[in-house]
């Protein structure tokens, strides 16, 4: 079954998302504030390029003890999640900013953080935001053979042991994306003829693939050997970062939908599925540590992954305001809201999922 046999329900007796998204446009409207981001964004977006590129500086033009190497590139993982959350990811949604062109220039942080925009485009707001934990759809919830992340996987008998490994494997993330994944992908949506807004010509997005790459690798191997850094200095140095960065981003999209308190929903026979998107939403996402400032700043709201789900368009800066809007309403309305208070709560769920995932199914 392909993508676009999916539908969605037409039915909304409670009339759900229509009360919903009047509330929030409300709320826009009686405090006179745009949807996209504001000063505070701005500010964050300033931090979060200091800690992806001040330690890089540091390693590149002084001499330092290796433990303190190690630190810096720890920390440039920390960096590039943190740019990878608060500004392309707002950016690629359109939400960073009203104007196009800033947008489209903070998107394109994903070049220096080893993406695609296409590619991020199509498997992020097409495929994960329309087919949200929906199996074969979905492609977050699809690590290969080698995680089970929803029940309707395959399952093999190494899955038994994925509460003790997978954490460990959620480090490779973006070397994937490094070495592999965007090269994949591009043939494969290019091929499927799947876009984000106006689909690419093949030959531009080849090329700009392969350009991205260049100047990728350019930034964090060839000019740390350029500088006189050994090459096994330049080696772990990368994977010290991309491993940080890939605990860190893998934990905090599985901590949003791979959870005892999301669904797995599929389609009929027909391929329909049984609620609305909105309400299909709320069964899939759910939000962790909602009180953590900390959580709230680094993350760039995605801790409010319901809100974000319902209003992709709207910038993160805004979620913690517009969340009590949403659980109200989805109250009113009888309809789930999903949360763990904590985020020490959020990963000790998510672990003991990964264990009831593992567990070989029961023959009904």
């Amino acid at each position: 079954m392909s993508q676009t046999t999916i539908k969605y329900s037409r039915v909304d007796s409670a009339k759900f998302f229509r009360t919903l998204n009047k509330r929030i446009n409300t709320y826009f409207k009686e405090k006179n504030i745009k949807k996209t981001g504001n000063v505070q964004l701005y500010i964050k977006t300033v931090v979060m390029f200091v800690l992806l590129i001040a330690p890089l500086v540091l390693v590149l033009t002084l001499p330092m003890a290796w433990w303190a190497q190690i630190i810096c590139m720890i920390v440039v993982g920390i960096g590039m999640a943190g740019v990878g959350m608060n500004v392309m990811h707002d950016a690629n949604h359109e939400s960073f900013s009203s104007k196009k062109w800033v947008n489209k220039l903070m998107g394109s942080s994903i070049y220096i953080l080893a993406g695609n925009d296409y590619n991020w485009k199509v498997q992020h707001n097409v495929l994960h935001h329309t087919y949200t934990n929906i199996q074969g759809h979905d492609e977050d919830i699809d690590a290969g053979r080698i995680i089970r992340f929803s029940k309707h996987a395959k399952w093999h008998s190494f899955h038994k042991y994925q509460k003790y490994y997978a954490f460990f494997l959620y480090g490779l993330l973006t070397v994937n994306w490094a070495i592999t994944t965007d090269f994949k992908q591009t043939y494969q949506y290019l091929k499927r003829k799947l876009s984000y807004g106006k689909m690419p010509n093949p030959a531009s997005q080849w090329t700009k693939l392969i350009i991205g790459k260049i100047i990728y690798y350019a930034i964090w191997v060839a000019l740390p050997l350029f500088v006189g850094i050994v090459w096994w200095k330049v080696l772990i140095g990368f994977l010290i970062m991309h491993y940080t960065a890939g605990i860190i981003l893998s934990v905090i999209f599985q901590l949003a939908h791979v959870m005892p308190n999301t669904e797995m929903p599929m389609p009929d026979e027909v391929g329909n599925m049984k609620n609305t998107w909105a309400i299909h939403q709320l069964f899939t996402t759910s939000n962790f540590a909602p009180r953590n400032w900390l959580v709230r700043f680094y993350t760039g709201g995605l801790n409010y992954q319901v809100e974000h789900h319902l209003f992709a368009n709207i910038s993160h800066v805004h979620y913690k305001k517009l969340a009590e809007i949403v659980k109200n309403t989805a109250k009113e309305f009888s309809l789930p809201y999903n949360e763990y208070k904590t985020f020490r709560r959020a990963v000790i769920e998510h672990y003991k999922q990964l264990e009831v995932l593992g567990k070989k199914p029961s023959i009904a």
